[in-house]
């Protein structure tokens, strides 16, 4: 008889990047982990990550995240602290990265970090598959948010 465990299905948000999605238009998202140096975990646990300019680079059949700055943690010394925009190797299947890598540079989309959470003791980050918005999109987006916001109100009233 198997146990089952609710611990790997809870989910603890430890950053996002909201401004991937008003730049892009997310087609799909994909889970992966991510690889990390023991300062880097302390770091990211106590929330001290910055997702908005990050962005994903194929590399010999690997992805790697750039641009992501994870700060250094207080409590180590300087020595084995690591460099906070070092490039980070995503883990996920070789399929998967293939897929990935095809879809990319077929249709000319990019790979965004949208959030980092803890999922039971792992930490995962949500990556999506995204198209750049226009000008005009990013308007109307806000037009619609903005209608939104007006017609909640409306109803609280």
């Amino acid at each position: 008889m198997q146990k089952s465990s609710k611990k790997n299905s809870i989910k603890k948000m430890l950053a996002q990047n909201k401004y991937a999605r008003f730049q892009y238009e997310i087609l799909e998202t994909i889970e992966a982990g991510i690889e990390l140096l023991g300062t880097e975990v302390k770091s990211i646990r106590s929330g001290k990550v910055n997702l908005r300019d990050g962005y994903c680079s194929f590399n010999n059949n690997e992805i790697l995240l750039k641009n992501v700055h994870i700060s250094p943690h207080t409590n180590v010394g300087a020595f084995f602290n690591h460099d906070p925009l070092r490039e980070r190797k995503i883990l996920i299947h070789k399929k998967e990265i293939l897929k990935l890598k095809a879809r990319a540079e077929k249709k000319g989309l990019t790979i965004v970090p949208l959030s980092i959470y803890l999922k039971g003791s792992w930490i995962k980050l949500n990556l999506g598959l995204g198209k750049g918005k226009k000008i005009y999109d990013k308007r109307q987006a806000d037009k619609k948010k903005d209608i939104n916001k007006e017609i909640r109100s409306a109803l609280i009233r």
